[in-house]
């Protein structure tokens, strides 16, 4: 896995590309206490953490008072 999940949901989307006429399937295989379950988990993290930015109503400056200098920090690394 890598670091950024956009980087590794581009290379899976990669497999569906146009013309691409076969059932295509991705399946990821993390041993449990390993490098990469904690990656996943990171990946996780970032994923929800940008969710609640984007879904969040901005305007009012609501969430950037929630979040906490990690969480900020995490969005740009």
């Amino acid at each position: 896995p890598w670091w950024n999940p956009a980087v590794e949901d581009q290379a899976t989307d990669r497999a569906h590309r146009i013309g691409q006429k076969n059932l295509v399937q991705v399946i990821k295989l993390v041993c449990k206490g390993t490098i990469e379950e904690k990656i996943i988990m990171l990946q996780e993290d970032k994923k929800e953490l940008i969710n609640n930015v984007m879904n969040s109503d901005l305007k009012s400056g609501n969430l950037i008072n929630t979040l906490s200098k990690e969480e900020i920090l995490d969005l740009f690394t």
